[in-house]
């Protein structure tokens, strides 16, 4: 029947919900399809969930970890808090041996009485709460990319996209429309994982990126930023070769010599002369 936005009270009405918005992650979800996965993470020496929703005919069930802190995924979110989360997701994932194909947008409502629900956490976790409980030597190192499911498929695709989309974007300044068009067309192209995020997902990352970027990166924002790191280069360069100018022309040279034997333009050497 396809997925609907409903109003809070129909939403909690029904059997799958979904449980995070697209720009902060408040619920990690792993998908365990065994028999008997309301313990099953005790004896995988996993964290306890903070809620597991089964399903009482297979025994199936989706086990869900609260965040104290949520994470950003939007645009403006930082980097290294996102990639920290997504270690933590995959290796919590692998411990658990959950459905790397489980793409976490909807799960089990654990308010709906169709699902058999056990709170084992009462208190939210915190990032580096899960992370003791587990070896994230595997997905720590910057070099390699995440595997391709859960956080670390969110966490390849945002940063491949706004990667992209910072220097795309100055490629004629686009109206909002078209420029959103061409960010999801982007999006679906890195959207190629073995098991690919839903639509939704990449849609949702897509519109983020894309208004971030329209509304932050505009023309005159670029140029003073250029400004500003024109006039810090140019700082340096002084800081650099300025006393050898006042040196060299305090013993008679040339501004012309002074910029052939410095590298510097003669209308800087002439402009520094002048200021000294």
């Amino acid at each position: 029947m396809g997925l609907r936005i409903r109003d809070v009270q129909k939403a909690l009405q029904a059997r799958y919900i979904q449980p995070n918005g697209p720009t902060h992650r408040y619920w990690l979800v792993y998908d365990v399809d065994r028999s008997g996965a309301v313990l099953d993470w005790y004896d995988r020496g996993a964290p306890p969930p903070t809620i597991v929703a089964q399903n009482p005919a297979n025994g199936h069930a989706h086990l869900i970890y609260g965040l104290d802190v949520p994470v950003r995924t939007a645009p403006d979110g930082k980097p290294g808090p996102l990639r920290y989360a997504a270690a933590v997701d995959c290796a919590l994932r692998a411990v658990l041996d959950a459905d790397a194909g489980y793409a976490g947008l909807i799960c089990k409502n654990p308010l709906h009485s169709h699902w058999r629900v056990t709170e084992w956490e009462p208190r939210l976790y915190e990032l580096g709460d899960l992370a003791s409980w587990l070896d994230l030597s595997a997905f720590n190192d910057r070099r390699k990319r995440l595997p391709d499911y859960g956080l670390g498929r969110n966490c390849t695709l945002f940063e491949k996209l706004r990667t992209w989309a910072y220097r795309a974007i100055r490629q004629g300044w686009p109206e909002y429309e078209r420029w959103h068009e061409a960010v999801l067309t982007r999006a679906r192209a890195y959207n190629d994982f073995e098991a690919p995020l839903s639509d939704s997902e990449v849609r949702a990352t897509a519109k983020s990126v894309a208004k971030w970027t329209h509304q932050h990166i505009t023309p005159a924002g670029f140029s003073a930023v250029q400004a500003q790191r024109g006039c810090k280069k140019g700082a340096k360069r002084r800081d650099e070769f300025g006393p050898s100018v006042q040196i060299m022309a305090s013993q008679g040279f040339s501004q012309r010599e002074i910029a052939r034997t410095t590298g510097i333009p003669q209308k800087t050497v002439s402009r520094w002369l002048r200021d000294a």
